[in-house]
């Protein structure tokens, strides 16, 4: 992508710049996703913590979530063809779907979106919402395809018509050495930021000490609609201009879809109970075993004790008709009621996250393809969702590629269209032969 400087352009005091507008913006979607990487980093979801007692936690959110990515995202690829109404394509036409191939074939190995995909399914299962960004590197002269944090990107959208994208905000941090390679020059002391440090607000930590104020991180937003396009570092705007693709170069989705809205659903939000309550019966049933252990002595009809020593060989000298026994958590087959709630609770988990046992190697008896085939139904249905979700976003993708390169090439990709083609998440089941009689 070219880049074309231009003097550092100032707010009025009445106008509110564009990154303090989005600081300000979507609080409750990124409260959420702060709380959904907590389950699956492991900080959420422990069982209550008291002083001197176990409490256990089994990071399930993160297995449920590579455990889905890894059943939907099977090999796959780019996919083009000569769009046509039922008549044979022309000649040129196949041309051109051909050279478009080789391009995406190119662009994705270039980028490593094999690779790429995997992780960002992963995050956008555990936030909600996953994203791709599609830019021109004039060094390199290729696309470049990258996966943006959905934590720094913001939407607007026209009416209430949340398909149709009007403008998208992209928040990111960089150093002054990182900005400098990014704008082209060296970071300046912005007005805002000496403003800002007089008022002693936050913003005076990310400098520091010297002359003219510059700062050691600079935040920076890129802000994109289809005609224009700004970069703001902290709070000022350094760069103004036409936006050279025509078009908003990010493809935004969601993981699975809320009716009537533009964020979707992680996969941590229906199973977050489960979770909780999963650690806190397991640790629960660890803690009896624990005391099974290590037994408790009981001293009944005794007033007060003394010397009594808990050690090897101790003799320990009671009233009459006084008695001392060793309690027994594990009588009475309580143990077995704590198992059967535990495997209870996790049939919930396994429920509600359409992921069943199976799946994670259970090979417990013996059980024909088919018969592996409908165990795992509830998770093959749930990939085909999804599947038509990221064949969606992919396709997007694939397009803005094609499109952004034709601009910058000169190459024409006229009468094509793109897919994506799935390798089966799981492998075909052998057919049943007939031996002969022998």
């Amino acid at each position: 992508m070219t880049t074309t400087m231009m003097p550092i352009i100032g707010t009025s005091a009445t106008d509110s710049p564009l990154p303090r507008q989005v600081a300000s913006r979507d609080a409750e979607r990124l409260r959420r996703y702060r709380e959904y990487l907590d389950y699956a980093e492991g900080r959420r979801g422990a069982a209550p913590h008291r002083p001197r007692e176990r409490s256990l936690t089994f990071n399930y959110a993160r297995a449920i979530v590579e455990k889905g990515a890894s059943y939907l995202v099977t090999a796959h690829r780019p996919v083009v063809t000569a769009s046509g109404s039922g008549v044979p394509a022309s000649t040129g036409a196949r041309r051109a779907a051909a050279a478009a191939e080789r391009l995406l074939l190119e662009t994705w190995d270039a980028n490593e979106l094999a690779r790429l995909d995997i992780e960002t399914e992963i995050d956008t299962a555990t936030l909600g919402d996953g994203a791709y960004k599609i830019t021109w590197d004039d060094r390199e002269e290729r696309v470049i395809v990258s996966a943006p944090d959905v934590q720094g990107l913001f939407v607007w959208w026209h009416g209430d018509d949340v398909r149709r994208v009007q403008r998208v905000a992209s928040r990111y941090t960089l150093d002054a050495d990182a900005f400098a390679e990014r704008a082209g020059h060296t970071a300046p002391a912005f007005p805002s930021l000496a403003r800002d440090t007089r008022a002693g607000t936050s913003l005076a930590r990310d400098t520091r000490a010297g002359s003219g104020q510059r700062p050691a991180t600079v935040d920076v937003v890129e802000s994109w609609t289809a005609s224009r396009f700004e970069l703001w570092a902290q709070d000022d705007l350094i760069e103004a201009r036409e936006n050279p693709y025509g078009v908003i170069p990010f493809v935004i989705y969601p993981n699975l879809p809320q009716p009537k809205q533009f964020w979707g659903v992680s996969d941590i939000e229906p199973i977050r109970e489960s979770l909780e309550e999963l650690n806190r019966a397991i640790s629960q049933l660890s803690r009896i075993l624990e005391l099974s252990g290590n037994p408790i002595a009981v001293l009944e009809n005794v007033e007060e004790g003394r010397d009594i020593a808990v050690q090897p060989g101790a003799v320990w000298e009671l009233p009459e008709q006084a008695r001392a026994y060793l309690l027994d958590l594990l009588q009475g087959g309580g143990v077995r009621l704590h198992v059967e709630y535990v495997d209870l609770i996790y049939r919930t988990l396994s429920d509600l996250a359409e992921i069943p046992r199976v799946a994670f190697g259970d090979g417990r008896g013996d059980r024909s393809g088919i018969s592996l085939q409908m165990e795992l139904d509830p998770l093959l249905r749930r990939v085909e969702r999804k599947r038509l979700i990221r064949t969606a976003a992919m396709r997007r993708r694939d397009a803005l590629a094609l499109r952004i390169a034709a601009q910058h090439t000169g190459r024409r990709f006229e009468g094509i269209h793109t897919d994506i083609e799935w390798e089966p998440s799981l492998p075909p089941a052998p057919l049943a032969t007939n031996s002969p009689p022998a």
